[in-house]
């Protein structure tokens, strides 16, 4: 399936399953686990959760030209033009780069919805196993703790480094960085680790 291809529907309701034998319910469970466990960890996933981050860098970095501009001691005036016109670049790429991640963040909620109501319907441990995608699961979770780390760090740093000279506009600008880096990652850890939690769940537990 493309990613812009429809989500794999959630199973029938009990009165509506039609499945012949079980062998035919399993069949139809591991296509759906692996493609939903594809939309939510897969690698083309992992690109966007990254282009969206950057996007919401690189907006917030345009914008901070204006807010060092603005923060200094002897404001000047071509640097103000200069972050008048790049802070309008900025919120053009902030606004719709914030929209995506909520938008990502959604279709993440109900891929992981149905990818809970799949798994429930039976139990079969070669699908299980794939589904915890180990490899995936650490990439997620380590660049997902790096940023983390990285964000709280640059939240006492930034402020603890800045001088009285430099003005407090690149205080605000370098706590937004550290913001979009800690949010980022904590969405990033939640998916790695709830993910991780399902599927040890599954291996825990049920028919084989």
């Amino acid at each position: 399936m493309s990613p812009r291809s429809p989500l794999p529907p959630p199973p029938p309701p009990v009165e509506l399953r039609s499945w012949p034998d079980r062998d035919a319910r399993l069949a139809d469970r591991a296509l759906a686990l692996d493609e939903l466990g594809r939309r939510l960890l897969g690698g083309g996933r992992l690109a966007l959760f990254l282009l969206w981050f950057f996007l919401l860098e690189l907006g917030w970095s345009l914008i901070g030209v204006l807010l060092i501009s603005l923060g200094g001691s002897a404001p000047d005036p071509l640097m103000m033009l200069t972050g008048l016109v790049t802070a309008v670049l900025g919120i053009g790429l902030l606004v719709p780069a914030v929209w995506l991640t909520v938008r990502s963040l959604r279709r993440d909620r109900v891929v992981r919805e149905r990818l809970v109501l799949w798994a429930a319907l039976d139990r079969h441990g070669p699908t299980d196993a794939r589904l915890r995608a180990p490899a995936l699961s650490v990439c997620w979770l380590l660049l997902s703790f790096a940023m983390c780390g990285l964000g709280l760090w640059m939240g006492f740093a930034v402020p603890a480094g800045v001088s009285r000279d430099d003005g407090y506009g690149l205080v605000a600008y370098g706590m937004g960085v550290a913001l979009i880096l800690w949010i980022t990652g904590l969405t990033g850890l939640r998916k790695a680790v709830g993910h991780y939690r399902l599927a040890v769940r599954l291996r825990g537990g049920g028919r084989r």
